[in-house]
């Protein structure tokens, strides 16, 4: 698969740390340039650029909020004008926000939202004419598991991770023509640095190993990125692939 991805051009949302820094990190091995997405996390998307330079790729850092329209035109056109085109977008920027529900105001909800469901409607819209101007490419949005098992005191997160499913489907029927294909690809349980520096450790109950023997890796779920935007996977659309372990089987 060395280099199936030569000349096209992915932006990554959300790709400054964990499964975004990794799925960034696997297109550009894949021979991708990849725009870098972060909202607030400059020296973290700029840390995953230099691994990138550093294994003899290219990538860049744009700073957005992807919930802001205006920001994702400016991101968009910043991505075009540096690499030329644009041929993949991975939809990973997320809040992990946990809040009972008599808790959560209407501002946090929005927010939470925003940034997952909203944030992947005008990332894809924005990339659309790129995209399609490229001769087609790829849609992948970054689901969540418990968007079809449910969680508690995660109501605003399950609801847009959900939301997620069926944006894929629509965008997959409608985008076919172009050539471009859409996907969902949902995590289990993955090893990641959640949350802010002195930020709680994850609960013991939450600390589940998949039958599967381990608990997965970033890098278990940009492998299936990278397949799902090469030649592999042009007949692959619509689908929502499961990166679990054997976690949770629908």
């Amino acid at each position: 698969m060395s280099e199936e991805l030569g000349g096209s051009v992915a932006l990554v949302t959300g790709g400054a740390r964990n499964i975004g820094r990794a799925i960034a990190v696997a297109l550009a091995a894949g021979g991708a340039s990849v725009m870098v997405n972060a909202n607030t996390s400059r020296q973290a998307a700029e840390e995953t650029v230099t691994l990138i330079e550093n294994a003899g790729g290219a990538a860049a850092v744009h700073i957005a909020d992807v919930s802001n329209a205006d920001a994702v035109r400016r991101m968009v056109d910043a991505t075009v004008e540096r690499f030329g085109r644009l041929d993949i977008l991975v939809n990973n920027a997320a809040i992990r926000a946990e809040t009972p529900l008599a808790q959560i105001d209407l501002a946090e909800w929005r927010q939470v939202m925003g940034v997952i469901l909203e944030g992947s409607f005008l990332c894809s819209q924005g990339c659309l004419p790129h995209i399609a101007a490229a001769g087609g490419g790829t849609i992948i949005n970054i689901g969540g598991q418990t968007g079809h098992t449910g969680a508690a005191n995660r109501a605003h997160v399950v609801a847009a991770k959900a939301g997620l499913v069926g944006l894929t489907k629509a965008l997959a029927l409608e985008l076919a023509p172009q050539r471009i294909t859409v996907n969902l690809v949902v995590p289990g349980t993955i090893d990641t640095v959640r949350g802010l520096p002195g930020a709680p450790e994850r609960p013991p109950e939450r600390q589940v190993v998949p039958p599967i023997g381990r608990r997965g890796y970033p890098e278990d779920v940009a492998s299936m990125v990278r397949l799902l935007c090469g030649p592999s996977g042009r007949y692959i659309t619509g689908q929502t692939v499961h990166i679990n372990g054997g976690g949770s089987m629908f």
